[in-house]
C-alpha cells in the first residue's frame, strides 16, 4: 500500500513538472537601457518623404486624439507618441507613418537612446494593464527593429494605467492613454 501510494505521489509531481516545462516564460520587464552600445556613421537628415509623412501623421493623430495634444504632441525630442486600439498591442496602420519618422530621427540620431513606455487607460486591473502596457512596448520595438533601428538603443517600461494624460471617462479621453510614449535617454 505504501508503495502504490509512494507511485501515485511520483506520477503526480511528474505529471505538474511536465506541464510546467511547457509554460511560456515570462517577459522581463525593465526599466533601464540595455548596456551595449553600438557606433554609427554620421547622422543622416530626415528625407523629404519622412517630413511629408510626418505632417500627414500628425492630422491623423490629432483626429485620433480629439484634436488636443495635452501632453502627447512630441513625447522628446522629436519622438512621437503612437496610439492602441481597446485591449490590443497591435501597431494600427495610421500609427506605421509615425513610427517611420521615429524612425528616421533616431536614424539621424545614432547616438540617441529611447525608453519606450507602454500605458492603458483606466479600465482593467493593475496587473492586466501593467502586462498590456508591456506587449505594447514590446510591439513598437519590434516594429522600430524591422524599420532598422539595433535593439540595443531600446528599452522598455509599462506604466499600465498608472499615467494618464487626461482624466475623463470617457472613450476620446481613453483613447489619449492607450498609447506608448517614446522618450529619449540620457546616460
Amino acid at each position: 500500500m505504501k508503495h502504490k501510494s509512494m507511485l501515485y505521489f511520483s506520477f503526480i509531481l511528474l505529471a505538474g513538472l511536465i506541464s510546467l516545462w511547457g509554460c511560456p516564460k515570462k517577459t522581463e520587464v525593465t526599466a533601464a537601457p540595455e548596456a551595449q552600445k553600438e557606433t554609427v556613421a554620421a547622422p543622416a537628415a530626415p528625407s523629404t518623404e519622412a517630413k511629408t509623412a510626418e505632417t500627414k501623421t500628425e492630422t491623423k493623430a490629432e483626429k485620433t486624439t480629439g484634436g488636443t495634444n495635452e501632453r502627447a504632441g512630441m513625447t522628446s525630442e522629436g519622438l512621437k507618441p503612437i496610439y492602441f486600439d481597446f485591449d490590443k498591442s497591435f501597431i494600427r496602420q495610421d500609427a506605421k507613418p509615425i513610427m517611420k519618422v521615429n524612425a528616421e530621427w533616431l536614424k539621424a540620431n545614432p547616438k540617441a537612446h529611447v525608453k519606450i513606455e507602454g500605458n492603458c487607460d483606466e479600465r482593467g486591473s493593475v496587473e492586466y494593464n501593467q502586462a498590456l502596457g508591456q506587449r505594447r512596448a514590446a510591439s513598437a520595438k519590434k516594429y522600430l527593429t524591422t524599420l532598422g533601428i539595433s535593439s540595443h538603443r531600446i528599452s522598455l517600461i509599462s506604466y499600465g494605467k498608472e499615467k494618464p494624460i487626461c482624466s475623463e471617462h470617457d472613450e476620446t479621453c481613453w483613447q489619449k492613454n492607450r498609447r506608448d510614449d517614446l522618450v529619449v535617454e540620457t546616460h
